[in-house]
């Protein structure tokens, strides 16, 4: 019954009609694609696509279109060419976890409409605090209405550290119930993930405060870190990377800023491009003011030291 409960919750949070949980979001990505989409069919993803959905789609036979990151022109072109099939579903995360940049979900609908397609977005970098009431991006930029099939996860803003689902159509989450075979073959959540995530829930369906400190927060950090002359990569969103390019350099930074108490992960290839090496820095509505402006301090002694700033 706690399991129907949170299914339930999660479909009123996301304001859709029902939902199906998963061991996990990769799970829940594993199992959408090759239950919905057929070799008539069409599935159109970004190409900086989190791993889970590009497994996913490796699983589908439906036919398969890469679209350049968030370039709309290109979506466009990929869409006329795929309108000889049945079925077109564009597939893109909401918020991209290495990048902190925000899929253009506005436009995205747009184009949908135009060519007749469904829009999937996995949620997992923006569930429980983008948008005014941490709805994720659809709510952040007006879309709610119009995007077709939600995928996220319980482990992150949700604080449960495992589970996923899929929220969307009840038909849908129908077929995904008798066809999805991450759920019909693994183990249901354990009971005390499911609580966890369905008292989180609860705190951001009683109140907006937790989404709106994180919007604060977030701007604090960002705008600090810019005016202190480093480059932050993304647009709004927690996650924050501090782009230095260089990896050894991301790595020495990094480990000296453990050294000051502060825990902040270095990237580099093959995680993220060569030449695009970052330390990845994640703001969490339990950080205060101060804690923020200690880590932009820290940042700018460690970044004279190591030859990041001037």
């Amino acid at each position: 019954s706690i399991h129907k409960d949170l299914e339930e919750k999660i479909a009123r949070f996301h304001q859709r009609e029902d939902a199906i949980l998963y061991a996990s979001c990769f799970d829940a990505n594993a199992g959408i694609f090759e239950a919905l989409l057929t070799p008539e069919d069409a599935v159109l993803s970004d190409e900086l696509n989190h791993a889970s959905i590009i497994d996913g789609i490796r699983l589908c036979k439906a036919n398969k279109y890469r679209y350049k990151h968030m370039d709309m022109q290109d979506l466009e072109a990929k869409l006329q060419d795929a309108q000889k099939h049945r079925l077109r579903l564009v597939a893109t995360d909401g918020a991209f976890s290495m990048d902190g940049d925000i899929a253009p979900l506005r436009e995205i609908c747009q184009l949908a409409q135009k060519y007749n397609a469904l829009v999937f977005i996995d949620e997992c970098h923006a569930t429980g605090f983008l948008g005014p009431n941490g709805r994720g991006t659809d709510e952040l930029l007006g879309v709610m209405d119009k995007v077709t099939i939600i995928n996220s996860t319980l482990g992150k803003a949700l604080g449960g550290a495992a589970g996923g689902y899929t929220t969307g159509p009840k038909p849908l989450i129908d077929l995904l119930r008798q066809r999805s075979r991450p759920y019909l073959f693994s183990n249901s959540l354990p009971p005390a993930v499911v609580g966890c995530a369905s008292k989180a829930l609860d705190l951001l369906m009683d109140s907006n405060a937790i989404a709106q400190s994180m919007a604060a927060k977030t701007q604090r950090f960002r705008s600090k870190m810019t005016a202190a002359g480093f480059t932050i990569s993304g647009k709004d969103h927690p996650i924050c990377p501090v782009m230095l390019g260089d990896a050894r350099l991301a790595a020495v930074m990094a480990e000296d800023m453990l050294n000051r108490g502060i825990y902040v992960i270095g990237f580099s290839y093959p995680v993220v491009p060569k030449g695009k090496a970052r330390i990845r820095v994640q703001i969490s509505a339990v950080h205060s003011d101060e804690d923020i402006d200690r880590c932009v301090e820290a940042f700018t002694e460690v970044g004279r030291k190591h030859g990041a700033l001037p």
